[in-house]
Formats: structure tokens, C-alpha cells, sequence
């Protein structure tokens, strides 16, 4: 058994990056915001010269231009506009890599976008064009099962199914909105035996008791996720005891 262990990255302030210095040593994938949601040059910059220490992969966290709500606010966007803000976003942190010696790994969109584009295949096409602009071989992340994915699959990519250990799930296999009561869960065991019942038996408990079954190639910890550091540290060490290999997607 083998999996991912991806954290969205990168969204303070240029000289704020203690969080996610906390967490580099604990995951093996970065999903670094791209300036429009969060951060900015010198943090993207920062954030892969972390990344590269720690040897983790890179990739790009693309959102929609936002900050007010964190790119968490679904916006009125037609499949052109995503294509050039996603364009404009892979494109930059690719170039911000390259100066550092390191290629990107994937693409996964942030928030809003990434929700919208699970289930509207037009948008999760214009993400999919614009990753293959920037480069073939990226790997685009989502739901399984989702429009990302076969978007992705349409598009020529390689595609990487993503499940949420310390996000609430519906029965359908979509996550339950940040708004409601329960969206995200905060206990360290409770988010880490998810994570192991996610990659060895492909499945995850719904928020109204249901089983929901998943097969995913990555899971993600919430770098915004109060204790998140802690959290990923007790991810890997229980999947690790789990007989579970956890690397990078492109890892050998």
C-alpha cells in the first residue's frame, strides 16, 4: 500500500512561514497558493525553497481571485476566465521553481474553484487545458470519481484521486461545505484512523453515519487547520504503523 500525503501551503505573508516550516517534514507533497487567494511572489518563492530542503514535491494551488474570502467564495466565472487565471497562477509558480532547480509535480485548485470544478465538467475542463498549457506531465488532483478526473483523463494528464482525512464527507463522495456544522474534523486520532481506513480499505464514514467507498492515490491536511503540523505528523506515524508507504506521487 502506498499514498500521498499532500498539505495546501503557502498562504501567509512573506517572513510568516513558521506554520509551514512546522509541517514541511511531515508531508511529501506541497500545494503552494499562487497569489490570488493567498500569498504572493516572495512566499511562493520561500515556500518551494522549503519544499526543496525537505524534498518534498511541489505543486500548484491555483484560486480564484479573492482574498477577502480566501478564494472560499464561488464567483460568478465563465470556463475562459478559469482558464486564464489558471494559466496565469502554474505559470508563475512554474517559472519560481525553474529559478530554483525544481519542476512541479501537480496541479490542484484551491477552495471554491476546486468545488466548482468537481462537478461542473466545462470549468474542471478549462483546469485541465490550462495545466496541460503549462506542462503535459502535471498531475491534476481530485475527488474521485469527479469531473476533475475525467477532465484530467480527457485533457491527456495523469490524474491523482484526493481524499480529506480531516474533512466531513458526504454520502455521495462530496465534502460537506465549510459552512455547516461538523465540515472539519479537529481530533488528531479521529482524523488519522480516517486516513488509514481511506487507503487500506477505500472507504470513509459519512457525516450521517454512512459508508462512502473511495479509491484515492493522496490525501490532504488542511495547513490552515489549527495543530495542523501535529496533525500530519500523527497522519503519516499511524499510516506508517499501518504498513502503508507514504511518498510523493512521483517518488520511485
Amino acid at each position: 500500500m502506498r499514498i500521498d500525503l499532500n498539505a495546501d501551503i503557502g498562504e501567509g505573508r512573506a517572513g510568516e512561514g513558521e506554520r509551514d516550516a512546522a509541517l514541511m517534514p511531515h508531508i511529501t507533497s506541497a500545494n503552494v497558493a499562487c497569489g490570488f487567494h493567498a500569498g504572493g511572489p516572495a512566499v511562493m518563492r520561500a515556500t518551494v525553497e522549503l519544499a526543496r530542503e525537505h524534498g518534498v514535491a511541489v505543486g500548484a494551488h491555483p484560486g480564484f481571485p479573492d482574498l477577502e474570502s480566501v478564494g472560499r467564495r464561488e464567483l460568478p466565472v465563465t470556463p475562459r476566465d478559469v482558464e486564464d487565471f489558471v494559466v496565469y497562477q502554474v505559470g508563475a509558480l512554474a517559472a519560481i521553481a525553474a529559478a530554483q532547480g525544481v519542476r512541479l509535480q501537480h496541479v490542484k485548485p484551491h477552495g471554491a474553484l476546486f468545488n466548482m470544478a468537481v462537478r461542473d465538467a466545462a470549468l474542471a475542463d478549462a483546469v485541465a487545458r490550462a495545466a496541460a498549457v503549462i506542462d503535459r506531465t502535471l498531475i491534476l488532483f481530485g475527488l474521485p470519481g469527479s469531473e476533475l478526473i475525467a477532465a484530467g483523463w480527457r485533457a491527456g494528464l495523469r490524474t491523482a484521486s484526493e481524499g480529506f482525512a480531516d474533512r466531513a464527507y458526504r454520502r455521495d463522495g462530496t465534502l460537506v461545505p465549510r459552512s455547516e456544522a461538523g465540515a472539519v474534523i479537529h481530533d488528531p486520532e479521529t482524523v488519522a484512523q480516517r486516513a488509514v481506513a481511506m487507503v487500506r480499505d477505500h472507504t470513509v464514514g459519512a457525516i450521517d453515519g454512512a459508508r462512502v467507498t473511495l479509491a484515492i492515490e493522496t490525501i490532504c491536511v488542511h495547513g490552515d487547520t489549527p495543530g495542523a503540523a501535529d496533525l500530519a505528523r500523527r497522519v503519516r506515524a499511524t499510516l506508517v504503523e499501518a504498513g502503508v508507504d507514504v511518498k510523493a506521487l512521483r517518488a520511485a
